[in-house]
């Protein structure tokens, strides 16, 4: 039986046929076959390289450069047909190049290692995931903060430990995930600019012997920079580490904004009702109406955190250089990207589809809620904060043992515990009043929550130029 190594990349010096089990098991093209298009980006600005250097003619150069577009248009049109001795996406690519233009397609991979190629194509493609993955960042905080603007008169009640704390705006919740969403965001371009590293050039470990202008590589590819080191450019996958803990980030942040809207949605609270197209139904309780977009939305944080751990396990007992563990890389790269993609797609839609039930968030509001106002006021009166504390405090306890609410104790009950308390103190029993004394920079006043409004909205302004 004829041997088929040496129709393959590595071929020539192994004898006999791969055992199949071990060809499916060491294939990638299954899911790396996704970077059709980076390869073959990546691939005509190497020809050009090597015209230049006139490793290649002017006449090849043109024929593989036409062979690799006519590839281009196959992929695009879902007729590239893979064969079972396509180990990879470069391997695919290159057996397709023969066959379209015979001879000249040898010479394209002159210099070149699958090691720089492959990791070459990844920032490609993980560099416009990014583009992708901002703009849809950005416009599910442009939905929260237009939401934010227009409910900017909604008070409910804020919590600490799931308790009730003290009243805020449901604007202020809003842009508090807003923010959250905003350093995101700020992360990813810091990851994009690491991520924009042109590593092609850098062959198997050792660089290029020959004279490959990658300087022009780097401007045939919008690359920002060139890799300084052969051995670090092929071996290392910190930006992709990088990108998965971006991720597990980013969904950690939305998983908590899920967590909270899905107690808000609950009958206990019936603070908003979420839009029937991000609901389903029980298949045996026909009553039951399931936040099940909230639920995979705090799900898939779990998932891409898992990518990430195993990621990072891959590579911690790695020698130096190219190995063939990396392989996991694009897997879990691929993975996060779908997942994170269509989590804010999701979030977007719950955001911009959700009903509040201002009634029952006014309802909710509890006079024992501002119990910190009531110390408040005799903390305007000159006592130190940690004695008005504890004289709110037996106000607290005293309206308990009457068994009635903090505000229904009278005049005299709380002269009793301090002289200081007037007939004026009627007025902290004033939800509108409570939330507008936090009026500097951050606070739930309705001017500070403007003014958080007018900043982010300055802030995707630019982002979005």
């Amino acid at each position: 039986m004829a041997s088929t190594e040496g129709n393959k990349l590595w071929g020539g010096r192994f004898v006999g046929d791969t055992d199949p089990i071990m060809e499916r098991f060491n294939a990638s093209i299954a899911y790396d076959k996704r970077m059709w298009d980076a390869d073959i980006r990546g691939s005509k600005a190497y020809v050009k390289a090597l015209e230049k250097t006139k490793l290649v003619t002017t006449d090849e150069m043109n024929q593989i450069l036409q062979g690799l577009d006519q590839i281009s248009e196959e992929w695009s049109k879902s007729a590239f047909v893979i064969k079972p001795g396509d180990e990879d996406i470069h391997t695919a690519n290159e057996r397709r190049l023969k066959e379209l233009i015979g001879a000249p397609a040898g010479k394209l991979h002159t210099g070149r290692s699958r090691n720089d190629q492959v990791v070459t194509d990844m920032r490609l493609w993980l560099r416009d995931a990014i583009t992708t993955l901002t703009d849809n960042a950005l416009q599910l905080m442009s939905t929260m903060v237009e939401r934010a603007a227009a409910e900017i008169d909604v008070l409910f009640p804020g919590y600490t430990h799931m308790q009730r704390a003290q009243p805020i705006r449901w604007s202020h919740w809003i842009l508090s995930h807003a923010v959250a969403l905003s350093r995101d965001v700020d992360r990813l371009q810091e990851i994009k600019k690491r991520v924009n590293v042109l590593p092609l050039g850098s062959g198997a470990i050792a660089g290029t012997p020959f004279d490959i202008d990658r300087e022009l590589l780097r401007k045939e590819l919008e690359f920002d920079g060139i890799s300084i080191n052969s051995m670090d450019a092929t071996g290392q996958r910190d930006f992709v580490a990088e990108f998965l803990f971006w991720a597990s980030l980013c969904l950690t942040h939305l998983s908590k904004m899920a967590e909270d809207l899905m107690l808000y949605s609950t009958k206990e609270f019936s603070f908003i009702s979420l839009s029937d197209a991000y609901c389903t139904g029980s298949s045996l309780m026909p009553q039951k109406k399931n936040a099940d977009s909230l639920e995979l939305i705090r799900s898939k944080a779990g998932r891409v955190f898992g990518s990430c751990a195993g990621f990072m396990m891959t590579l911690k007992g790695l020698p130096s250089t190219y190995n063939k563990d990396l392989q996991e890389d694009k897997e879990a790269m691929f993975d996060c990207y779908d997942t994170v993609h269509a989590v804010l797609q999701v979030t977007t839609g719950v955001m911009s589809t959700l009903k509040i039930n201002q009634s029952v968030m006014k309802a909710a509001l509890s006079p024992d809620m501002l119990a910190t106002d009531l110390a408040y006021y005799l903390v305007r009166q000159g006592v130190p904060f940690r004695e008005a504390h504890g004289i709110s405090g037996k106000a607290v306890f005293a309206a308990e043992s009457k068994n009635v609410a903090l505000n229904q104790l009278t005049v005299e009950d709380l002269s009793a515990l301090s002289p200081l308390f007037g007939s004026d103190v009627s007025s902290v029993w004033d939800y509108s009043s409570s939330v507008e004394q936090y009026q500097a920079p951050g606070g739930t006043a309705k001017s500070s929550v403007s003014a958080q409004v007018d900043h982010l909205r300055d802030w995707l302004k630019k982002q979005m130029q």
